[in-house]
């Protein structure tokens, strides 16, 4: 595995059905080395940061994999890495090579996968298509968010080394599907709930869906 491009991008003004709108989706590579810290990547900034950013969503990452499907599925050969809003472009750490909680070491930083990326209609504006925002959430190919454990520096090149693997073996994809269109499948919702490190929202949502199904969730030890 290896990391292709690191991407970053400050809050800018764009315009959304004639409406201003800040967004720091327009991510672009940069050169040299950068510091992946606790709640961001060096010289990246969120705009909305109730959504983006934070502890569970420290850094983005999307395999040149899904850049393959998306250039075969639309038909599109302008794509540019941080195309997806992606902090890190990466090869070999597709959606179904990864699981939820797996600890990565990236360059000099060590990284846990949190969760898949939930989109909102700003990857619309980026991608000049307000229409792939559904495209893209039913496709499950979603990407990675990390939760960063140990800070460090990282740039492009750099390998990335699988340094545990969750015990669940939930693929992000799996996770994806699970989360948006998987209310039925309580098994594997609590097969969720024993990841230690689910981003807090998902582990939310997965509680209150055992709940309504008159059910108890899975502590976590």
């Amino acid at each position: 595995m290896k990391l292709l491009s690191v991407n970053v991008s400050g809050p800018r003004v764009v315009f959304h059905k004639f409406r201003p709108v800040r967004t720091g989706i327009f991510k672009k590579p940069v050169g040299g080395r950068v510091m992946m810290r606790k709640l961001n990547i060096e010289g990246d900034g969120q705009a909305d940061l109730k959504n983006h950013g934070g502890e569970y969503k420290a850094a983005y990452a999307y395999d040149v994999r899904n850049y393959a499907h998306w250039q075969k599925e639309l038909v599109r050969d302008d794509f540019s890495h941080g195309q997806f809003g992606e902090n890190l472009t990466t090869e070999g750490m597709d959606d179904d090579a990864v699981c939820v909680g797996d600890i990565f070491r990236i360059g000099g930083a060590v990284a846990e996968v949190s969760q898949p990326r939930n989109p909102c209609y700003k990857l619309g504006l980026r991608m000049e298509d307000e229409a792939f925002v559904r495209r893209f959430l039913e496709s499950c190919l979603l990407g990675i968010y990390f939760r960063v454990i140990e800070e460090g520096e990282i740039g492009a090149g750099d390998s990335i080394e699988r340094l545990e693997a969750d015990p669940e073996g939930i693929t992000v994809r799996e996770m994806a599907r699970l989360r948006n269109y998987g209310a039925g499948d309580l098994e594997t919702t609590r097969r969720a709930l024993r990841i230690p490190h689910l981003a807090p929202e998902i582990r939310g949502e997965f509680e209150r869906r055992l709940e309504k199904a008159g059910g108890p969730g899975e502590a976590v030890e």
